[in-house]
This record gives structure tokens, sequence and C-alpha cells, in this order.
């Protein structure tokens, strides 16, 4: 059976959609073909790869792209993870696509503290992976 394509979308694509791409890959990746992107690309943000490896998944080798229009009409799943994502997609010609919006908050927007910094980065990791495995479960 083929993979679903899977194609998470965020402005940058430097936190939330690189977590959401690495968990899906570890829970799901037998399932679906995961891809992220960004409306740019603003580079692998260092905290998300670190809070990624305290959860035991290594996204260090991952790469901020920005949206490619052949990923986006073959996608099965489009999933945007931000506001701005989802306010500014490019048009989707797709019609078998699925299209959903999950918002997060945008964990490089924190201020404060390193350690209050990390604990929002911590949060919206735990967020992201519970909507994974919740998406893995369902097979949606």
């Amino acid at each position: 059976m083929d993979k679903q394509l899977v194609y998470f979308l965020c402005t940058g694509n430097s936190c939330r959609s690189q977590i959401a791409d690495g968990f899906l890959k570890a829970l799901g990746g037998d399932k679906y073909e995961v891809k992220s992107a960004g409306l740019e690309a603003h580079g692998l943000n260092p905290r998300a790869v670190q809070v990624m490896k305290e959860a035991g998944i290594d996204i260090s080798h991952h790469t901020s792209d920005v949206i490619d229009p052949e990923t986006l009409s073959k996608a099965d799943y489009i999933i945007t993870l931000c506001g701005h994502a989802n306010d500014n997609c490019p048009v989707v010609r797709n019609d078998k696509a699925e299209r959903w919006h999950w918002g997060f908050d945008d964990p490089a927007k924190a201020t404060g503290t390193e350690e209050e910094i990390m604990a929002k980065f911590r949060e919206v990791r735990d967020a992201i992976q519970a909507r994974m495995e919740q998406f893995v479960k369902e097979g949606k």
C-alpha cells in the first residue's frame, strides 16, 4: 500500500512544523510519507532540535524548506500549524487533499529566561506530540 503524504505547513518551517514532522515520522512513518515546509525558510531552530532530542527524536538533519507546489499538489493531508500559514497558504489545486488547521503557539516568540523559553518549547512539543499520537491512532 502506498503511504499517504502528510504535508505540515508553518510560517518559517523552523519549529512547529519541524516538531510535527519529527513526531509523525517516529510514530507513523510506516503509514505516512511526511514532509514539512514554510511560507519562508527561517532555518531549523536549535531549541526545537533540543526539545525533540529530549523526547528521543533527532531532527537535527532536517532542513527548513519553502512550500513546494508539486508536493502540495500530491499531498493527501495538508496541515497548517499556525494562523499565518493557514491564512496565507497558496491556493491548493488538489481536490483529494484533506486540509486541516491545528494551531499551536509559536515557541520561538517566547520571552523570559532561557528556562522559561525552553518551558514554552516543551509545552508546544508535548501538545504537538499528543496531536500526532491522536492522528496515528485514528488513522488521520
